[in-house]
This record gives structure tokens, C-alpha cells and sequence, in this order.
């Protein structure tokens, strides 16, 4: 039989090893586990740090962004408004302007009828004055004097009233 010498079990080897094993755990465990932890715990929380001021900077991008918008919303109200209130008013300047050209208008129209009605009664009246001084010198030839004179053009103004109230 044949023995395998090489495939021993030695307890206290094992034990040996297995209490380096446990020393070797604890001296990693403490001179580099902790302070590799400590520096991941260190830079998870810069991580975290950097993901809070991020968050915070969107947060008040985000409510610069809708201040803005309001801004820009009152403004472009303000600017319908303004742009409402000035077309309103050049309406009712040009309604007013117009209405002012129209009333000079019709000043102007009147006061030409008025002018043309009283230059149509001075004609007349002339005319009246001429007829009375062509009739009455025609009477007064024709008649040789038999009718005074005033007398011939009481007759010829009466005579001419007639005929203009009866053309009016």
C-alpha cells in the first residue's frame, strides 16, 4: 500500500493559516478597508453634494425661466395694450379731424350761400334801382312831366315789389 504523504492534514497548520488569515483580514479590515471606505464615503458625498447644488441651480433656473416667461407674458400684454390704447386713439383723432374738416366744410358752404344770396339781393336791389331810374326817365319823357318824380318811382318800386314777390 502506498501512502500519500503529500496530501496531508496538518490541524495546526490549518489553524496557523487560518489565524494569519483572520490577523491579515483584521490589519486590511482596519489600515485599508476603513480608510478606502471612509475616502468612497467622502466622495459620495462631494457626489451628492454636486447633485443637491445641481438640482438647487435647476430649481432656480427653472424658476428664473418661468419668472421670465411671466415677464415676457406681462410685457407682451402691456405692449397689446399700448399698441390698443394708441391705435384707439389715432381712430378717434382721424374721427375727430375728419369730423372738424366736414363742420369747416359745411362753415364754408354756408358762408358761400350766404355770400351768393347776398350778392343775388344786392343784384337785385340793383337791378330794382336801375329798372326804377330807366323807367322813370322813360316816364318822364313819355310823360313829359306830368307825374312828379317821386311820385313815378313810389309807382315803379311798388310795381317791381310785386314782381319780386311773386318770382321768390
Amino acid at each position: 500500500m502506498q501512502t500519500l504523504d503529500v496530501i496531508s492534514v496538518n490541524l495546526w497548520q490549518i489553524v496557523i493559516s487560518l489565524l494569519n488569515l483572520v490577523l491579515l483580514f483584521l490589519l486590511v479590515k482596519k489600515f485599508l478597508f476603513k480608510p478606502v471606505m471612509k475616502v468612497l464615503e467622502q466622495r459620495q458625498k462631494q457626489i451628492d453634494d454636486r447633485y443637491a447644488e445641481a438640482d438647487e441651480a435647476r430649481t432656480e433656473a427653472q424658476e428664473s425661466r418661468r419668472t421670465w416667461e411671466e415677464k415676457l407674458a406681462g410685457a407682451e400684454a402691456e405692449a397689446d395694450t399700448i399698441l390698443q390704447t394708441a391705435t384707439e386713439n389715432a381712430r378717434r383723432r382721424g374721427d375727430k379731424l375728419v369730423a372738424e374738416a366736414r363742420d369747416e366744410a359745411d362753415s364754408i358752404v354756408r358762408m358761400a350761400r350766404n355770400e351768393a344770396q347776398l350778392e343775388r339781393q344786392k343784384a337785385a336791389a340793383g337791378i330794382k334801382q336801375e329798372i326804377v331810374e330807366v323807367s322813370g326817365a322813360l316816364a318822364e319823357k313819355l310823360l313829359e312831366r306830368e307825374i312828379n318824380r317821386q311820385d313815378h318811382r313810389a309807382l315803379i318800386d311798388s310795381f317791381i315789389e310785386e314782381i319780386g314777390d311773386e318770382n321768390d
